[in-house]
This record gives C-alpha cells, structure tokens and sequence, in this order.
C-alpha cells in the first residue's frame, strides 16, 4: 500500500484540515507510558531490574505529548496562547505533588506541562512571526529584537523546566516539520523541502537522551507523527473508547499525587 501525499482540498479551495483521530490514541498510549516511567523511576524497588522501563516505553510519552500539543495548536484550535494557559493551569496544579517526588539533586524543575506550555507558545509565536513577515509586517529591527527576546527567554526558562532546553524546542520544531509535510506537494522540490524541515526534530529527538535505548524509542515515536503528518492520519480509526475529559486533565497531578502518597506511606512503614 503506498502512502497517499497528494492533499485534500475542502469544498472552499482550501486544503483540508488533517484528521485527528489519532490523537484518541494518542492520549491512552501517553498516559500509559509517562505512568510506566514514573512508576519504574520512583515506585518500583531498583531490585525488581525494570530499569528498562523508563529508557523505553518511558521514552515514548514526551514526544508524544509534544506532538499531540504541536498538531491542536497547528490545526484545532483558533487560540493557541489559550489553550497553553489552559496547559500551563494543569502544570501548576500538578507542581505541588511533582515536587515531593525523590529528585532532590535536581533542585527547583517546573513539570512537563510548563515547558508544553511555553513550547506551545514559542510555536505560536513562530507561525505569526512567519505570517508577518509574507506580509510585509515586520521591519528588520522588529524582527531582530523579538528573535533575540525569544532566544533570551528560551535560554533562560530551559534551566527551569523538565527536559530543559531541548525540551523547549520540540513542540516548535514539530510544527515547523507537521506543516509542510500535510501541505504536501508532488513535485520533487516540495517533498524534499517538507523532509529537510523534519530533519531539526530528528535530530533534537535525538540529542535529549543518553542512552541508544532511549534515542531510539524517542526517534521512533517522532517519526511515526511525522509519517501521519505526511498523510497517514487518513488511515487511523477513530479509538472505540474515547478519555474522558477528567481523567485527562486530572492524571497527571493526580498520578503524582498518588505516588506522593504511597511513598509517604512506605516510607512510614519502613
């Protein structure tokens, strides 16, 4: 079966929005695979060697979540910067519980959800920064002082937050790499162009972990969005039994609080 790439004009000439089936699975296999990582890094005793877990399948959530961010702020919804203040309010519900978490040695880090959020919103900012300047809109010494901005808050907000600087980069460079490829084209220039501008993704996807384990898993789970960015997305049913919006907005504070709980507990116990 070959992969069709040839894009999908709506009823008013304008190129279709892709499907977003995918992301109904998308959601169970996140959750499931960041509650395997934190499950094996801060529950499970280091006797049981399931180590593994968290440089695999553990690998396999950030990434994903990244996509799943890059592709609503891309393609569904109006107001990007709402819906990553809508991130950011779970990030800080969920700061409290992920700070009594055993990571002492890493001192003061804000949770995933703070860089989704800013990651989010340094993907805004890119696509209306593009925008503008197809339309004539920003004079050279705008755009130098909002580069240099974003490159300042980049570099400072990477100290802070989970997966650091190459963490920040990864729902921006998804967008620079999901838009091309769903455009499309069949001539020869666009596709290698739409496959150029998913090269920056590969290879900051590569650069986050240590181990070849986890590179791989990480590369993997890259490649496969870019694949339904390219068209795939057309081939993906919709998922038999949809998250329930609660248990979406509410595990990943919860899981942590649960944890937070049980390691309390033991720590009693023992």
């Amino acid at each position: 079966m070959t992969l069709q790439v040839t894009p999908i004009i709506d009823a008013k000439g304008g190129l279709a929005r892709p499907s977003s089936t995918w992301t109904g699975w998308g959601q169970w296999l996140a959750l499931i695979t960041m509650t395997v990582d934190h499950l094996s890094r801060y529950v499970v005793p280091d006797s049981w060697g399931l180590g593994w877990a968290g440089s695999s399948i553990g690998r396999i959530a950030f990434p994903l979540f990244a996509a799943m961010v890059a592709w609503h702020g891309l393609f569904n919804t109006r107001n990007p910067l709402r819906y990553a203040r809508r991130i950011l309010m779970i990030g800080l519900v969920a700061q409290l519980p992920y700070m009594l978490m055993p990571r002492a040695a890493d001192g003061l880090i804000l949770n995933i959800c703070f860089t989704l959020s800013l990651g989010l919103t340094g993907g805004a900012w890119l696509k209306a920064l593009r925008e503008r300047l197809e339309r004539g809109a920003l004079g050279p010494m705008q755009l130098i002082a909002e580069v240099g901005l974003a490159v300042a808050a980049w570099a400072t907000a990477g100290f802070w937050v989970e997966y650091s600087h190459l963490g920040l980069l990864m729902i921006p460079l998804y967008m620079i790499a999901i838009q091309p490829l769903h455009e499309g084209g069949v001539a020869f220039v666009e596709r290698l162009i739409a496959t150029a501008m998913a090269l920056p993704l590969l290879t900051v996807a590569g650069l986050m972990n240590s181990s070849d384990m986890a590179k791989s898993f990480t590369v993997a789970t890259c490649l496969a969005i870019l694949l339904l960015a390219a068209g795939a997305h057309r081939l993906i049913p919709r998922v038999p039994f949809g998250m329930p919006r609660r248990l979406w907005l509410g595990w990943y504070p919860g899981h942590f609080a649960a944890i937070a709980l049980w390691l309390g507990i033991a720590g009693g116990l023992g």
